[in-house]
């Protein structure tokens, strides 16, 4: 059993991770201060989470969070690139200063080794594609310098210090208990709630932005009674791993559940369109379509290398 903390973890993917991790067996600890989570994700859960109720940006609650932690998952955040663009003080706080908390606690209490969640963001929208990890980034939103920014102090954790860091960059994750009435939601959960409501779908620009998906586990999944697409939660499980070996392990399983990615997702990037044409087929309606402008912060396109790579491909930050 491996006492674990889960900053963030009363969020979407933060709480799947949190779920994924008790049924392993771990001892979890999650720190939240429920800007952005739910107490009813945890509720969700069926069991006793201990829960340190504090902000990120407060060392000393970082601190106490940590404290007696084998491994830190990091996955919280102030999320979203428009958010950013609103206010860029208050998300580069959280996601820098945030993130040099945790670092910072988790040198001093020896923890073993920090995974930490990054964005696709973190590349913009020059380049090639698909996206590489030896791509150079290149960001463009408050958002995503702040993400970029994380991963470097990693590095910096990992050469000066010796702490074990690794960083996930996530390419547009989707999955239960994501939150589709938030201003700053995720395409697909917005897309679905809008549809089953009658409510036309806003397509940004000519249409033609595509996105590389990750899917969350879907409900019943770990009873594998699904068994298709890449399970996020899992790969970042296996990023957690504490040798070469179970990573190289990790990764590979992750490359064997590459295919169709759950009800809204095939193999390949999605358009807008090819969403909204995905919910209606789910509830079996008619998609109506309103058209807004582009944000200059929005970046067109980003497909990754293969599609388990780009669900959530672990680096080693060295």
């Amino acid at each position: 059993m491996t006492r674990v903390l889960v900053t963030g973890g009363a969020g979407f993917i933060g709480s799947n991770l949190v779920q994924a991790l008790l049924e392993r067996g771990d001892e979890v600890r999650v720190l939240d201060n429920f800007s952005t989570g739910s107490r009813r994700n945890l509720a969700a859960l069926g069991r006793d989470v201990e829960v340190v109720e504090g902000d990120l940006r407060s060392y000393e609650r970082v601190h106490t969070a940590v404290r007696g932690a084998e491994v830190v998952f990091h996955q919280g955040a102030l999320g979203s690139v428009p958010r950013s663009v609103q206010d860029p003080l208050t998300s580069t706080a959280v996601n820098v200063e945030g993130t040099l908390n945790v670092l910072l606690a988790a040198r001093d209490e020896g923890i073993r080794r920090v995974v930490a969640a990054s964005s696709s963001s973190v590349y913009g929208d020059g380049g090639t594609f698909p996206r590489v990890e030896t791509q150079a980034p290149n960001p463009l939103s408050p958002y995503a310098v702040a993400k970029l920014a994380a991963e470097r102090f990693c590095v910096s954790f990992s050469r000066v210090y010796g702490l074990e860091t690794v960083a996930l960059r996530y390419f547009n994750v989707f999955g239960p208990r994501q939150d589709p009435t938030s201003q700053y939601a995720a395409v697909v959960p917005r897309f679905i709630r809008a549809v089953a409501s009658g409510r036309p779908v806003t397509v940004y620009g000519d249409g033609e932005q595509s996105r590389e998906h990750a899917r969350g586990p879907s409900e019943g999944e770990r009873d594998e009674r699904d068994g298709q697409g890449v399970q996020h939660v899992d790969c970042v499980l296996d990023a957690a791993g504490g040798d070469a070996e179970h990573e190289h392990a990790g990764e590979q399983r992750c490359r064997d559940r590459q295919g169709p990615l759950g009800t809204l997702a095939e193999p390949g990037s999605l358009r807008s369109p090819d969403v909204a044409r995905r919910a209606g087929q789910l509830h079996q309606a008619t998609v109506h379509q309103k058209v807004a402008p582009v944000s200059g912060a929005k970046v067109p396109n980003s497909p990754a290398r293969g599609a388990a790579e780009s669900q959530s491909r672990a680096t080693r930050l060295t």
